[in-house]
């Protein structure tokens, strides 16, 4: 193996803390602090020490390997980009505040990339002008920025951030499932190799557009992505993309509608108090505003709407809750008492939950009164069903009908067959065997490379420090110099013979510092071998700890040096 320079950390830039960051709100953002491997410059925005550029290093290596291995090409695009294509596509507006936009001296807009699909796209119709030319898969490392409202979490959270993005393009569905599966198949090997424990979960598209979407999600409880896990079988999926299938019921032995007075109950706890009945007997109906249209959303009394899926399905409309003013605009809309019989102008969505043929006690859009025996289909039509509520612990596996389990995670990966959104957008076509125009079909497939290290930090931690894996970690063995100068002289040898061999090695020789901090340093930093020149220096006998499990062996300088080249 070649000669690897040995680092000394009396010429290291890295100054290890020993009380958290007073804004530290993760255990990743403590400890890469605390330890030395990032500094904060701005909110969102981090700069990468030594250390910590070390291991983003080594997990671009590992995601750079990998995407060569399925065919994929390394290319480098701006980040600086001109507004056309993102207006073309429609995501100048549709990305809202998070968009970094700025003007130029002479007034032209731009943005900085939060993804770069319109302009591979462009890339592509550049130079590809034949179905010969395809299939291809490009991919960059480089830095995103979105226009976070609230940065946190250290780097999980930033507002520039590094990322991997590939796309495919293919000139038919069936080239554009292949390219899918390679690129799962390679987010596989990757995050194994890091050694990431993660889930593949079923995803909504979001802004990306698009048909099928699968999320690599890293459970950890700092998290911002909540999951749900069936523990009877392969179902997994973001609580954001769960569906369930519509089952109609029998209603035909539902008496007629009755209006009921209920004063005083404008909340689903005080009617259900009021009745005596369950909340989930009640029908909800949360009323919002879609592009300044009102809408109506029915959901089960006992569940809560989650606003999230609604933007979704809506987007790029703009989703508002309905204010005091609007209730005064419109007084058939009563607060409280709004019921889906008789509305009038108001389109109402529902959950699959309010099935056709299921009874239900709603408002009577009467102040003081509600109406019992109301059915889905009978009394009231639902414009269309949507997936809206919360998802909750308990709830059916879609697939099992097994309890699922929730958790939470870091999106570590996501990857989307994307189709001919933007090629119809930016129409890129090739000349296909006919000789005929073909529109190209896209996938685009991310990996959070700043992210992952934020995650494995997450993931593996303890209550001494940082934990790294092998492949990802700044150094192979983290040799401690205890420090006299017997020891210190043992420990630079010794880091030497190790370098030679291809080793990599963080020495800490630095001087007037006390052998107990060295060795808290050591374990705060996480390097996965810890070589110690201590109390037996003289004797040539050295200390080896596994950082991981703590186990500790005495061997001889000849036995380490052996070992550790293995």
């Amino acid at each position: 193996m070649a000669n690897v320079p040995v680092q000394r950390m009396s010429q290291l830039l890295a100054k290890t803390l020993r009380d958290d960051p007073a804004d530290a709100e993760v255990l990743s953002h403590k400890l890469l602090v605390r330890a030395g491997y990032v500094r904060r410059t701005a909110a969102g925005i981090w700069s990468w020490l030594p250390l910590g550029k070390r291991v983003l290093a080594n997990v671009e290596r590992i995601v750079r390997e990998e995407m060569d291995a399925i065919g994929g090409q390394e290319v480098l695009l701006p980040a600086l980009l001109p507004r056309e294509p993102y207006e073309a596509t429609g995501r100048w507006d549709e990305y809202g505040q998070e968009l970094f936009r700025l003007q130029d001296r002479k007034g032209g807009d731009y943005l900085l990339g939060p993804t770069h699909e319109e302009i591979f796209t462009l890339l592509v119709k550049d130079q590809a002008s034949s179905y010969k030319d395809l299939p291809v898969i490009l991919y960059q490392i480089q830095h995103k920025y979105r226009d976070e409202a609230r940065p946190r979490a250290g780097i999980l959270r930033g507002r520039e951030f590094l990322m991997k993005d590939s796309y495919s393009f293919d000139t038919e569905d069936e080239g554009l499932a292949q390219s899918y599966a390679l690129h799962r198949e390679a987010y596989q090997k990757i995050f194994a190799r890091l050694g990431l424990d993660y889930r593949i979960c079923a995803a909504t598209a979001g802004a990306m557009g698009g048909s099928k979407s699968e999320e690599f999600l890293a459970p950890a409880e700092a998290g911002e992505d909540t999951f749900a896990d069936c523990p009877n079988c392969d179902f997994a999926a973001n609580t954001e993309a769960i569906t369930y299938e519509l089952k109609p019921v029998d209603a035909a032995d539902v008496p007629a509608a009755e209006d009921i007075p209920t004063p005083d109950t404008p909340t689903i706890e005080t009617l259900a108090a009021s009745l005596g009945v369950p909340a989930s007997a009640t029908l909800k109906n949360l009323l919002v505003k879609v592009d300044g249209e009102i809408v109506a959303i029915g959901v089960p009394g006992d569940r809560e709407v989650d606003l999230d899926k609604v933007e979704a399905h809506f987007a790029p409309a703009v989703v508002e809750l309905v204010t005091e003013t609007d209730f005064a605009a419109r007084p058939d809309l009563v607060r409280g008492y709004v019921g889906p019989q008789g509305l009038d102008k108001v389109p109402y969505i529902a959950d699959p939950r309010v099935a056709p043929g299921t009874s239900w006690i709603t408002g009577a859009n009467k102040a003081g009164t509600h109406t019992k025996n109301v059915v889905a289909g009978r009394d009231f039509e639902v414009g269309e069903y949507v997936d809206v509520v919360v998802v909750q612990e308990g709830d059916p596996c879609p697939k099992c009908g097994t309890s699922l389990v929730l958790d939470r995670a870091i999106e570590i990966g996501h990857i989307f067959q994307l189709g001919r959104k933007y090629a119809d957008a930016l129409k890129l076509d090739v000349l296909g065997q006919n000789g005929k125009p073909v529109r190209v079909t896209m996938g685009s497939y991310g990996v959070g490379v700043s992210r992952a290290v934020a995650a494995l930090a997450e993931q593996t931690a303890d209550d001494k420090g940082l934990c790294w894996p092998k492949e990802v970690a700044p150094a192979d063995v983290h040799v401690v110099a205890a420090g006299k100068a017997l020891q210190t002289e043992l420990a630079l040898d010794i880091s030497g013979k190790l370098a030679a061999a291809g080793v990599r090695v963080l020495v800490d020789d630095r001087p007037g510092v006390s052998p107990g901090v060295k060795f808290t340093d050591s374990e705060l930093i996480g390097v996965p071998q810890i070589l110690v020149a201590g109390r037996r220096a003289a004797d040539g006998v050295v200390e080896l700890k596994d950082r991981r499990t703590g186990e500790r062996e005495e061997l001889t300088v000849e036995e380490a040096v052996a070992r550790l080249t293995a």
